[in-house]
């Protein structure tokens, strides 16, 4: 009987496929020292490896572990601004209630740095919570209109300045502080319909 050889696309797989069974336990324990935290490190490992397999497949296998290496460190970089964002969203979301402000000169960021200057290290307990708390705020930005989405995130989950989300949108400074005051303003809503004021 003839065998067949496998086609191109199979040896990728399978050669891919062991490229991340050699480099996942090396990966996992550099997101772990750095993270602190099994499960977020497990997360950005998944993370990790799914970005080199949709973006760099077809890439010589010589250069996926350089790639690699950067990925995970962008996914590692982008938890700890992640992370930033979460010790900002703590309690009291009255407190962004300025719908008798001009949206356009406010600036939620700047609200809550003011609440939390020293970035003071939280107990565990308070970050379990502003973990929940960040991941419901996920899901219900999801629910935000397009432009205020877009703008939110670009401003507090990328870390743009006003200036740079506002060339990144095309739109003027003000539109990106009323957009992301709006955005702030809704989620308020939504989570003191939750029952969460505090």
């Amino acid at each position: 009987m003839t065998a067949f050889a496998p086609n191109t696309s199979q040896v990728v797989h399978q050669t891919m496929d062991a490229f991340l069974a050699s480099v996942e336990r090396r990966a996992y324990k550099q997101a772990l020292f750095a993270v602190r935290n099994e499960e977020n490190a497990l997360d950005i490992v998944q993370d990790a490896m799914l970005s080199l397999v949709q973006s760099y497949a077809e890439k010589p296998a010589a250069e996926w572990p350089m790639l690699f290496t950067r990925i995970l460190q962008n996914a590692i970089h982008n938890h700890f601004r992640r992370s930033k964002v979460r010790d900002y969203w703590t309690p009291t979301f009255s407190e962004f209630d300025h719908s008798t402000e001009d949206e356009a000169s406010f600036d939620i960021l700047e609200s809550l740095l003011a609440r939390n200057p020293d970035n003071q290290t939280a107990s565990a307990e308070e970050t379990v919570s502003r973990e929940e708390m960040l991941n419901l705020i996920d899901e219900l930005i999801k629910n935000l209109p397009d432009r205020q989405r877009e703008a939110f995130l670009l401003r507090y989950w990328e870390d743009l300045s006003v200036t740079e989300t506002a060339e990144a949108m095309g739109c003027s400074e003000g539109s990106v502080k009323t957009h992301c005051s709006r955005a702030a303003h809704s989620l308020a809503k939504a989570l003191r319909e939750l029952g969460i004021t505090s």
